[in-house]
């Protein structure tokens, strides 16, 4: 063995690859980008209107929903999965996405999956409003399985300094709106997985449905100025994110009649998964959480009106989540 193509890696095909993609990724700049397709790098221009930015990055991946997509042979929602899980982050300190990478590892190149799978995740930059800037695709035999895939993305986000959401401006009396999730998103699938193991072709539809993008519409509610915080449910569920938009000395009362989780979740409780557990892994049927003053409410009701927002509880005095 004495060349890179022996040792598995097609540096032919990383060029096809790369030429595959130019006009996909380039599909998502406007003037504001700074650079061109195939360099080390590329920028992007701080949008217009603030004085003093503060810029916000999260990085994220899509975890092992991969596998069911491989399984499937379908990658047209991953992009929306790996972008939703970094531009909703930065949304949750009321950031605007501004540039987003992503990061792709596989076994061996496959022009067509990997084509399929940034053709997506450019689609689900322009509708978060976000260039897709530039990224990776690593060729890793040896390492990976010639069929493997592996997913990440990272985003920028910009603020004005002072006016990040955030635990500090909650107080008790706000009220909690959900805008709703369709599906599982990206969190819970290695319990899923294991659970639907000899049944999982029967439900690859719904567990492959994309995730939603909140961050354009969060984008409308802040600019309401009645969202004090907001809490992004990915892994950990309601149980565990809500609590990170709070202040230590506020819980919080989830009315949970306030809303029917979709069919997906009666599927996965009926493999024997307990209340506790369903509502500290899976979302349950709300993809996002704004802490939104009264008075402002029905403002917000109206800017996220797309995701079905309902009031599904409130700030309380003392610490603690109570899901009733």
């Amino acid at each position: 063995m004495t060349s890179y193509r022996q040792a598995g890696v097609d540096l032919l095909g990383a060029d096809r690859h790369v030429a595959n993609i130019s006009s996909v990724v380039t599909s998502t700049w406007a003037a504001n980008v700074i650079g061109g397709f195939g360099g080390f790098a590329a920028g992007v221009e701080i949008p217009d209107g603030y004085q003093r930015p503060v810029l916000m990055m999260s990085v994220d991946g899509v975890g092992t929903k991969l596998e069911l997509a491989r399984l499937a042979g379908r990658w047209d929602g991953i992009g929306m999965d790996v972008v939703a899980m970094c531009v909703d982050d930065v949304a949750a300190l009321g950031a605007r996405p501004i540039g987003f990478v992503d990061y792709l590892a596989v076994g061996a190149l496959d022009l067509e999956r990997d084509l399929a799978i940034v053709t997506s995740i450019a689609a689900a930059c322009r509708m978060a409003g976000c260039p897709l800037l530039g990224g990776e695709t690593a060729e890793h035999p040896g390492v990976m399985e010639a069929h493997a895939v592996d997913l990440a993305g990272a985003v920028m986000g910009v603020v004005e300094h002072g006016a990040e959401l955030g635990a500090s401006r909650v107080v008790e009396g706000d009220k909690l709106v959900g805008l709703k999730s369709p599906n599982l998103r990206s969190n819970g699938f290695s319990l899923i997985r294991a659970l639907f193991a000899d049944s999982l072709e029967e439900h690859l539809e719904s567990f492959l449905e994309p995730s939603v993008i909140y961050s354009p519409a969060v984008q409308n509610a802040v600019a309401t100025g009645a969202v004090h915080s907001a809490a992004h449910i990915t892994g950990g569920g309601i149980a565990g994110n809500i609590p990170r938009s709070l202040p230590r000395h506020l819980g919080a009362s989830i009315d949970t009649k306030a809303w029917k989780p979709p069919a997906v979740f009666e599927a996965v409780a009926a493999k024997g998964v307990n209340r506790d557990e369903m509502w500290r892994t899976f979302n349950m049927g709300i993809g996002f959480c704004l802490t939104v003053d009264p008075d402002g409410l029905g403002a917000v009701l109206a800017a996220t009106a797309e995701h079905d927002p309902t009031v599904i509880g409130v700030v309380t005095a003392g610490g603690g989540l109570d899901i009733r």
